[in-house]
């Protein structure tokens, strides 16, 4: 069994006096995609800024078997620790090659200076982004967006990257490329964690799962057993395919 690259005890976190985080104790073992679904407004975006220092937290954080919970974000982004947030945070006013290249600068500081090849394995993975490679990142479309803040990240090399719900506001199509990209990318040993609303495109490309509810870990798993579970399926999958059907 794969070690954990990510440990996570008792994690308490939140905004000013309001905690959101009530104790979340989590696991990411190497090379897996670790997936954390529940509701809007259950904690699942303050988990992944609190496990990269945007947040103040209590708990205890280990990475690669060491703790962290002094780092700062720019040192846990040096560890090899990438977000991807909701929001994208690109340049628009760069184009897409420039905002790639503005993701490599763990790499370039550790003396890998090899851009262009790791630009060329980016753009391998999103083929459109090729394309698109000298047009404002301001203009592209939702899908396309995501993919550069994506393919932005991996220009990193992280070891742990952790994608906050990549779905969202996205066509169903477009959905099903990014997710098999994330598939693609367990290929390659990364490991993910990945934060959905969307429980069953999130359950069929994970390896395990957490349901996050009002700031706790109520149900957790191998992510087949979790989408077979009567409650995962009542709450999340069941009102999917109702929307589905719809």
């Amino acid at each position: 069994m794969a070690a954990p690259l990510l440990d996570v005890r008792d994690l308490h976190a939140g905004y000013g006096r309001a905690e959101v985080l009530h104790g979340l104790t989590i696991t990411a073992r190497a090379g897996k995609v670790i997936t954390v679904i529940g509701p809007n407004g259950a904690g699942k975006s303050t988990l992944l800024n609190a496990l990269m220092a945007a947040l103040p937290a209590l708990g205890t954080v280990e990475y690669d078997g060491a703790p962290i919970g002094l780092c700062t974000l720019e040192e846990r982004v040096m560890l090899g620790m990438a977000l991807v947030p909701e929001t994208r945070a690109l340049f628009a006013t760069l184009s897409v090659e420039d905002n790639l290249l503005l993701g490599a600068y763990r790499p370039f500081r550790l003396g890998q200076k090899d851009s262009a090849r790791s630009l060329n394995e980016v753009f391998t993975l999103f083929p459109r982004l090729r394309e698109r490679r000298a047009q404002l990142a301001g203009t592209l479309s939702g899908g396309e967006r995501q993919m550069l803040a994506v393919g932005r990240a991996l220009m990193g090399k992280p070891r742990l990257l952790m994608l906050d719900e990549p779905s969202l506001g996205l066509a169903p199509l477009v959905v099903r490329d990014i997710f098999s990209t994330i598939a693609a990318l367990r290929a390659t040993g990364v490991t993910i964690l990945l934060v959905e609303q969307n429980a069953r495109a999130a359950l069929e490309v994970a390896d395990y799962g957490y349901v996050l509810e009002m700031g706790e870990i109520v149900l957790e798993g191998p992510a087949q057993d979790l989408a077979q579970d009567p409650r995962v399926v009542e709450t999340y999958l069941g009102a999917s395919r109702k929307k589905a059907q719809g």
